[in-house]
Parts: C-alpha cells; sequence; structure tokens
C-alpha cells in the first residue's frame, strides 16, 4: 500500500464525511489539479486543510494536484488489502468533542484553584459552603463530616466518569495502537523494511490517539474537580489554613489516637504537609469509591478487544 493510500485511509477512518469531500475533490478536478474556488461550495475550509495537511494534495502549476489519483480512489476503497503494513482493521473512533459547559467548568475550577492562595476568595467559597456543611459540626463528630464529604465525592466523581467517559473509545484507541505494535512485531521478525516503513508512518499519524485519550478522560475530571475543590476549601477553612485564624479552632485542636504516629490533632503532618486531615479525606475516599464502584457495577477501565 501507497502513502498516499494509507493517508486517504486513515483520514477516511477519522472521519467519514472526508470520503465525500475526497470524491468531491476528484470530480472537480482537471488535468490532475483543482482549486479551492472550484470546491468551497460542497467541502469545508478544514476538510481543504487536511487534504494538503495529508499531502494528499501537493503543489500544482494552477492549483494544487492530486498526490495520485489511483491511489486515492484505492484509498477511498471499503476493501483493504490486509497486508501487514496497510492500517489493520482497527479504525480511529471520533475524538470527542467538549461542549461550552465543559468548557465553563474548565475555566471555574481554575478559578477556584485561586482560592488555595487568595485569602478573600478561600472566604467566600467556603463560608458559602459552611451553610450546608456547618450545621454538621454540631451533630457529629469532623471525622463523621470528612467520611459524609468522601461519599459524596465518591458517589459523583464515579458517576461523572461513567457518564462523561466513553469506554468504547477508550477501548478503541488502546486496540487501535496494540495492534499497531503486534504488526510491527511481526514485520520486525519477517525483516520486512517496507512494512516497517509503512507501519512507522502509522504510528506517526495514531499519536492523535494520546490526545484523544487525554480528552477522554480528563473531561470527567473537570467535573469532578469543579465539585470537590470547594468541599476541601471549607475543610482548609475549618482547620486553618496554613496557621491562618480559622472559625472552628476547636475542630483543629481535637485529639485523635492514630496507628503509628499516636495522638495527633487535625493539623498535624502525617507524611511531609499532608496533615491528618487530608490522609483522613483520601483514606475515606478511596474505600467510598471503590464501593460505590462495586455496588453499581460500573466499570472504571476500558477492556481490549
Amino acid at each position: 500500500m501507497s502513502k498516499v493510500e494509507r493517508r486517504v485511509r486513515s483520514l477516511v477512518s477519522e472521519d467519514g464525511e472526508m470520503r465525500d469531500a475526497l470524491e468531491v475533490v476528484l470530480d472537480r478536478a482537471t488535468d490532475g489539479e483543482v482549486q479551492w474556488v472550484d470546491v468551497r461550495d460542497e467541502i469545508t475550509s478544514g476538510q481543504w486543510g487536511r487534504l494538503i495537511e495529508k499531502e494528499i494534495l501537493i503543489d500544482g502549476e494552477a492549483g494544487f494536484a492530486l498526490a495520485d489519483p489511483d491511489e486515492i480512489e484505492a484509498g477511498m476503497s471499503e476493501k483493504s488489502d490486509g497486508g501487514v503494513g496497510s492500517g489493520g482493521d482497527i479504525e480511529t473512533p471520533e475524538t470527542t468533542s467538549w461542549s461550552k459547559w465543559d468548557k465553563l467548568a474548565a475555566v471555574a475550577t481554575l478559578g477556584a484553584f485561586v482560592g488555595y492562595a487568595v485569602g478573600p476568595v478561600r472566604d467566600t467559597i467556603a463560608g458559602a459552603l459552611d451553610i450546608v456543611l456547618g450545621p454538621l459540626l454540631n451533630v457529629v463528630p469532623f471525622y463523621v463530616v470528612i467520611m459524609v464529604i468522601a461519599l459524596g465525592t465518591g458517589m459523583y466523581s464515579t458517576l461523572l466518569r461513567a457518564g462523561l467517559m466513553d469506554m468504547e473509545k477508550m477501548s478503541q484507541y488502546q486496540d487501535r495502537m496494540k495492534d499497531i505494535q503486534e504488526r510491527r512485531k511481526d514485520a520486525k521478525d519477517r525483516d520486512d523494511d517496507e512494512a516497517l516503513d509503512a507501519i512507522q508512518e502509522e504510528q506517526m499519524d495514531a499519536m492523535g490517539d494520546q490526545l484523544g485519550m487525554f480528552k477522554e478522560q480528563f473531561r470527567p475530571m473537570v467535573w469532578i474537580m469543579f465539585l470537590t475543590i470547594p468541599a476541601f476549601l471549607w475543610m482548609f477553612w475549618v482547620i486553618g489554613y496554613r496557621g491562618s485564624s480559622t472559625a472552628y479552632p476547636d475542630v483543629a485542636a481535637q485529639e485523635l489516637i492514630v496507628p503509628l504516629a499516636g495522638t495527633v490533632t487535625w493539623d498535624t503532618g502525617i507524611v511531609g504537609p499532608i496533615q491528618m486531615w487530608i490522609l483522613w479525606y483520601f483514606l475515606c475516599s478511596m474505600a467510598f469509591t471503590q464501593l460505590v464502584q462495586k455496588s453499581l457495577n460500573i466499570q472504571m477501565s476500558p477492556s481490549s478487544s
């Protein structure tokens, strides 16, 4: 399979609409060349740019020339030659697009991070949340309040990951990379340099899969942090941020006995700067998250085919 055919197959597998764009370009080409004005009513500027980027359209005398019309048509065909360097049977899934709400949540999350360092922002966010969580301190001990927060964060983090992260796409990303690695190993065992070169180029094209996987994983994390950061700011506010005054001095001074560390208070550094309340929250969060996943039978990792 030539480079042109492989690039065409890659484009068509990534975006089904590129097949129609290629058909328009082939139909409007004159003497193997086509200009933007000839196709702008039928295809988008983004599709035109992708064809140039992939060198399916190259510099011509009067416009852009088709790199190889025959190979372009071969790449658009439904069948594959099945060779080691043919691109395999695993197609690249369509990348998930972030909605405007996802982007707003990301901006709000970055803004909330300021609360860790800026007192007025921290006090405003924590004070608002104290209206809901503050009364609990008068009913149950602080360690129970942390358990309630950990249960809540574990619940919505699990549901958000299950709802926003497409495990099928994650599996497709992993399957494609696994397929490329297996075909590369087979070609190397056969000393097939031509196939190795083809697979190497396909592997470079597949680098976009890493970005796709990152977007899939980071999208629910934005919402999880958006909801979790205020809770963390409130707990910082209750204990006292880096020795600052607190609205609940009795809570920070409470003593408790923990294994290995002995008698400590909530603001005691257990592991370096990690205070006791942070350690207790993470232990509770991990336990409750696992409990929620098991009870709801939610799969948090993609399964390869």
